[in-house]
C-alpha cells in the first residue's frame, strides 16, 4: 500500500506493514535532492506505521542519489525556498533552524524501533552519500560510487553524515574522503565497512529482500533492545555499558517470563 507519494518521495508498506520502502522517485534527475524532498522524507518517518520493523531506502533508476539539485547553487535557488544567499544573510538562529529542519530527513532512520537498510546503486553523492549513511545498514551494487563533494564546493557535510562516516571508516579516512571529494567504489566500501554487503547490480533487490527477512527473524523487542545497546556504546564507558546490558537483559528475561510491568 502507498502511504505517501510527493516531491520525489514514495512511501509504501507491505501487506503486514512490517516492512516499509522509501523510494527516491525522480530518476530523470538521478534522484537529486531539494528542501521539498527533505520535508517529504521527514514526513515519511513521521507517518510510518508503528508495526513497521524494517525500512528499506532505495532510489529509482541508475543512481541512488546524485546529491543536492544543482538549482540550489543558482542565485534564485528553488521556488518558494530561501536561496543560499538568503540563508547567509539571515540571523544565526534562523540559519541554524533551517539547517536543523533539513537534517531531520536524515536522522529518523536510526530510531531504535526500526532497522533501516539503504539499497545503493550507482552514484551516491554528497547529500545522497549522507542519506545512505543515515541508515543502519547499506547493501550496495558493485557499481556504487560514494563521494562527499561538499568541501570541494566550499561547504561542509551538514546533513548528519559526519558522525556515522567517522564511526564506520575512522577519522583519518573520513577526513581524506571528505576533503578530496574522491569516489569510494564498491570494493573499498565493503573493505572499510561503508557497505555491509556488495552484490552484482542485478542481484541488489534479492540481497536486500534476503537481509530484510533475516532482520525480521528475531523477536522485535530483542532487536529493539540490542540496537539501543549498540547505539549507546559511543556515549558510555565500558562499565556503563555493562550496566546497560544488565538492565536490558533483565527486561527481556522478565518479559519472556511474563512477569514484566
Amino acid at each position: 500500500m502507498t502511504l505517501l507519494d510527493k516531491d520525489g518521495v514514495r512511501l509504501t508498506a507491505d501487506d503486514a506493514a512490517t516492512v516499509a520502502t522509501v523510494t527516491l522517485a525522480n530518476p530523470d534527475k538521478r534522484n537529486a535532492q531539494s528542501p521539498a524532498l527533505w520535508r517529504a522524507l521527514t514526513e515519511a518517518g513521521r507517518i510510518l506505521p508503528g508495526s513497521v520493523r524494517v525500512v528499506v531506502l532505495r532510489g529509482e533508476g541508475k543512481s541512488f542519489s546524485a546529491g543536492l539539485d544543482r538549482q540550489a547553487f543558482t542565485p534564485e535557488g528553488f521556488d518558494g525556498e530561501p536561496s543560499f544567499i538568503d540563508l547567509a544573510r539571515g540571523s544565526d538562529a534562523d540559519l541554524d533552524a533551517t539547517i536543523a529542519e533539513y537534517q531531520e530527513a536524515f536522522t529518523w532512520w536510526r530510531r531504535n524501533d526500526i532497522i533501516s537498510v539503504a539499497a545503493v546503486q550507482g552514484h551516491a553523492i554528497g547529500a545522497g552519500f549522507q542519506l545512505a549513511l543515515g541508515c543502519d545498514l547499506r547493501v550496495c551494487a558493485d557499481n556504487v560510487q560514494f563521494s562527499m563533494r561538499e568541501t570541494s564546493l566550499g561547504l561542509v557535510p551538514d546533513l548528519a553524515g559526519t558522525h556515522p562516516l567517522v564511526g564506520l571508516v575512522g577519522y583519518a579516512r573520513a577526513l581524506e574522503i571528505c576533503v578530496t571529494g574522491r569516489y569510494v567504489q564498491a570494493a573499498e566500501a565493503e573493505r572499510t565497512g561503508l557497505a555491509n554487503l556488495v552484490v552484482p547490480a542485478a542481484e541488489l533487490d534479492g540481497a536486500v529482500a534476503d537481509l530484510t527477512a533475516a532482520l525480521l527473524a528475531a523477536p522485535r523487542n530483542a532487536v529493539v533492545e540490542t540496537k539501543a545497546l549498540l547505539r549507546g556504546t559511543t556515549e558510555r564507558t565500558y562499565e556503563e555499558q555493562r550496566v546497560a546490558e544488565r538492565g536490558a537483559q533483565a527486561r527481556r528475561l522478565r518479559d519472556l517470563a511474563g512477569v514484566g510491568d
